[in-house]
């Protein structure tokens, strides 16, 4: 069995629950759903759904940067969303922060996300 290494962001308020921001294990970095929290205070932003998107991706961001690599190396993502309405204006900013070879995908619509959010976001790295 390889060996599991936890990852924490020193810029992201520790998790809410019984599980670790990310763990890297067999050559890949997994990185827990992640939801539109205010880093510096551990407020819930409950705006627009690009508002949202755009936190949770940065704080992905922040994660995978702890773990020593950038969104270039995500190869799979799934995305929850509260309503799949919303799909359209998340993916143009998802858009962004992927814009060339993004990683594969699943989309989904999820009934009642923690919290109240929107969108709920993981990934998995190479790393």
């Amino acid at each position: 069995m390889s060996e599991k290494q936890i990852i924490v962001s020193k810029e992201l308020p520790a998790p809410k629950g019984p599980y670790s921001p990310a763990v890297r294990a067999g050559g890949f970095i997994f990185v827990s759903g992640q939801g539109p929290i205010v880093p510096a205070t551990g407020e819930v932003v409950k705006g627009s759904i690009e508002e949202q998107t755009r936190l949770v991706l940065e704080n992905i961001k922040a994660i995978l940067a702890a773990a020593g690599v950038g969104l270039e190396a995500v190869v799979k993502t799934n995305v929850y969303l509260a309503d799949i309405e919303d799909f359209a204006a998340m993916n143009g900013v998802y858009a962004t922060f992927f814009p060339e070879n993004p990683p594969a995908r699943t989309t989904i619509q999820a009934a009642n996300l923690p919290l109240g959010i929107g969108v709920e976001i993981d990934v998995i790295a190479a790393g």
